[in-house]
């Protein structure tokens, strides 16, 4: 009887035949069901917020994440720089802040920091829409909001003072010392801006091949007396921004450095 035994032989043939095609269909974890990973290579993001444990904080000003393409990321939490490495595997994040500057963050931005780093940390689940990227907890307690902005020129900007620079210490300004401490480049070959108390203007040579920023003679400045910790700003500033600086634009933020390695650091104000 040779076609029950055909019969017989090819029922399980096309059983086994069936399985195999289901094999990396969808919920079996096969290669095409695999995401790719979120694309958050050599992007810049603004900290907009970040809630820890359900309390919802809004990111001062200058807290920002950039990721490299060396799987890292570097950033300001509010106050302080650092540094953290990052895997990307599909929509999942892992962070390892393993670097940090030490400066002193009192008030509403030590706290923010505080809850950012907390946030920032282990296995983060990204969602991005539009200009906007969503980075939650395992257990969906922590948040942080971010958002694109565009990269700044050099000339054109208001850049604020944020920090001070002392080879490779970084600190930030004394407290009451640099609410006002900001600066422009204009195209016209002058800087104008106020050091902490008093308003300055000098002219500025620009040198973006080498990366050189030259203030040539002293800058000129308003006679006015302020608090001690704006007046001992205003000096350390006034004596920087005499002679040739080396700078480096990241994205929004702004480092000069003289030959020593004393210097400043800024931060592009919003738009």
């Amino acid at each position: 009887m040779p076609k029950p035994r055909a019969l017989a032989f090819l029922v399980p043939l096309l059983l086994l035949t069936t399985a195999c095609g289901t094999e990396g269909g969808a919920g079996s974890g096969g290669a095409d069901t695999v995401s790719p990973d979120l694309p958050v290579a050599g992007t810049s993001w603004k900290v907009d917020a970040v809630t820890v444990d359900g309390r919802r904080s809004v990111a001062p000003d200058g807290a920002r994440v950039d990721f490299g393409k060396d799987g890292r990321a570097r950033g300001n939490g509010g106050c302080n720089a650092f540094g953290a490495a990052v895997a990307v595997k599909g929509d999942t994040l892992t962070v390892t802040v393993e670097e940090s500057t030490a400066m002193a963050c009192d008030g509403d931005r030590g706290s923010f920091e505080k809850e950012f780093l907390e946030a920032f940390t282990g296995s983060l689940k990204g969602t991005s829409k539009g200009d906007d990227l969503r980075l939650t907890s395992a257990d969906g307690r922590d948040e942080l909001e971010l958002s694109t902005e565009p990269p700044v020129p050099l000339t054109g900007t208001t850049w604020k003072i944020d920090g001070l620079v002392s080879g490779e210490t970084a600190s930030s300004l004394a407290a009451g010392s640099g609410d006002k401490a900001r600066f422009v480049l204009g195209k016209d070959g002058r800087a104008t801006g106020n050091l902490g108390c008093n308003n300055f203007s000098a002219h500025v040579r620009l040198d973006e091949k080498a990366g050189t920023l030259t203030v040539e003679g002293p800058a000129a400045t308003t006679r006015m007396m302020c608090t001690s910790p704006q007046m001992k700003l205003e000096t350390k500033l006034y004596e920087l921004l005499d002679g040739p600086l080396t700078y480096r634009l990241n994205h929004r933020t702004l480092t000069l450095t003289d030959a020593s390695g004393e210097g400043l650091t800024a931060t592009a104000t919003a738009r």
